[in-house]
């Protein structure tokens, strides 16, 4: 979940390793071999979908054997887990260190135009990752689910929650805060789907003034 104290705390390819993981040979630590694999694991997944990428193709990536791999992850699904775990504390940090500043002065400018930007910069600068979750949930994995319920589940819940309180504050009209947040995070996720699966330009626009704009339509929709 993406911590915020005052609104949670107050109400409680072709196998060869890329070029950022240590040489073939190179002596790794325990976390460096298994930050590695998850790397590897990244990108063979989102090239090859979930289950069409081997164990074998996998540690081959890394420059393992299947069993050192074993070692580090019972299973495929392990893995999995493991990237899912990674990118989604990542996200949670970033996110929660962008927001702060903005929390505790109730800039809803602020905190909206953070929220959308940070979901832009994620979807351009981790396209593996985006394609990888969109492979399991076309092929109907379980594994989608937890992506669904650690972040983006996670984002709704942030965004409904400072709705919420700044409708019980009269900064915002009466209105759903799980409705309105969804309604806000599809503006800059859409956006991104596009730019990333069609290669859309019809919005030739820069980010910062697609979120201004972004930003501008929602509040004016809101406040009261």
């Amino acid at each position: 979940m993406l911590a915020d104290p005052r609104l949670v705390g107050a109400s409680a390819g072709d196998g060869a390793p890329p070029a950022a993981f240590p040489r073939r040979g190179a002596r790794m630590t325990s976390p460096e071999r298994r930050a590695a694999i998850v790397a590897a694991a990244l990108r063979l997944f989102s090239e090859r979908g979930f289950r069409g990428t081997t164990t074998r193709e996998l540690a081959a990536a890394v420059g393992v054997s299947e069993p050192v791999l074993y070692e580090h992850f019972k299973s495929k699904r392990d893995l999995f887990r493991a990237i899912i775990e990674t990118k989604t504390q990542e996200g949670v940090e970033r996110a929660s260190a962008a927001l702060a500043p903005f929390l505790e002065r109730d800039d809803d400018r602020g905190f909206f135009r953070t929220i959308a930007t940070v979901l832009l910069e994620r979807y351009r600068e981790e396209p593996e990752y985006v394609r990888l979750l969109l492979h399991l949930a076309v092929e109907g994995d379980e594994l989608a689910g937890l992506f669904y319920q650690r972040q983006i589940l996670a984002y709704h819940k942030l965004v409904a929650a400072y709705i919420a309180r700044r409708v019980r504050q009269g900064a915002f009209r009466t209105i759903d805060p799980a409705l309105a947040a969804r309604a806000f995070l599809c503006m800059p996720v859409h956006h991104s789907m596009l730019r990333l699966f069609f290669a859309d330009q019809y919005v030739k626009a820069a980010n910062k003034r697609i979120v201004d704009e972004m930003v501008r339509i929602f509040l004016e929709g809101v406040c009261a």
